[in-house]
């Protein structure tokens, strides 16, 4: 029974997920369009390949027992070619001091994921042991785009204006927290369910909800920075 329910649970995460790793498809269609990436910044988007690529290898026999992860990490890895897509856009329509800066942080991520990968394979030698060091790892970069949102709240609270919170975004990023929580805790995986995280996207995303609810009436909206649309963006990294 739990079993038929967890695929249920993975199913529908699957879908929020992915439909929340394509929301920045309307922040690049802005940039190609002016051919500019203006002021925005890469750095969700290396953030989110860096959660990406980690829950992808987290659910590869190597590291999981068989393909108890499949799902989650098949999602994991839609989630890995949309943010080097985005990562790709970027640099392409980037002006020379933004490569010189984001170029090498590209660099340093994939590197550390490389370090992750060899250790989990070849020095790390139980399925439990790997587990814990490479969820540990995907735990910690979840707590720090977690956080992210509140960037947006803060402006938003600032501006009077949700003109760069849409409420599809909030609403993906709140169910993604709590599904992919449920999902974890049904298979008794605490590196998926990641409690303290997923805990804080579940706060954060209801709070972004009550604040458009708050503030959507508003109807003359105040031209505001566009760091409130790049902490948007980070919550792409709520996958497992």
């Amino acid at each position: 029974m739990i079993t038929s329910i967890r695929v249920i649970v993975v199913i529908i995460g699957s879908v929020v997920c992915i439909a929340l790793y394509a929301v920045p498809m309307l922040t690049f269609k802005r940039v190609i369009k002016e051919a500019s990436v203006g002021e925005f910044s890469c750095v969700p988007y290396i953030l989110a390949l860096f959660s990406t690529l980690t829950y992808s290898w987290y659910g590869f026999p190597v590291v999981s027992s068989g393909w108890e992860n499949l799902t989650a990490s098949g999602t994991c890895l839609i989630g890995v070619l949309f943010q080097i897509w985005f990562i790709s856009l970027y640099l392409w329509f980037a002006p020379r001091q933004k490569k010189v800066v984001f170029s090498p942080a590209v660099s340093l991520v994939l590197a550390i994921f490389c370090v992750t990968v060899f250790t989990s394979s070849f020095i790390v030698h139980t399925h439990h042991l790997r587990k814990v060091f490479v969820g540990s790892i995907g735990i910690e970069r979840a707590i720090s785009m977690y956080s992210s949102p509140l960037v947006a709240v803060k402006q938003v609270i600032r501006t009077k204006s949700v003109e760069f919170m849409p409420f599809y975004l909030s609403l993906f990023y709140f169910l993604a927290s709590l599904i992919w929580m449920i999902y974890g805790i049904l298979g008794r995986d605490p590196y998926i369910s990641r409690s303290t995280p997923n805990a804080a996207g579940c706060f954060t995303g209801i709070l972004q909800l009550a604040v458009y609810c708050i503030y959507s009436r508003c109807k003359e909206p105040t031209k505001i920075l566009s760091d409130i649309e790049q902490a948007n963006d980070m919550a792409m990294a709520t996958k497992p």
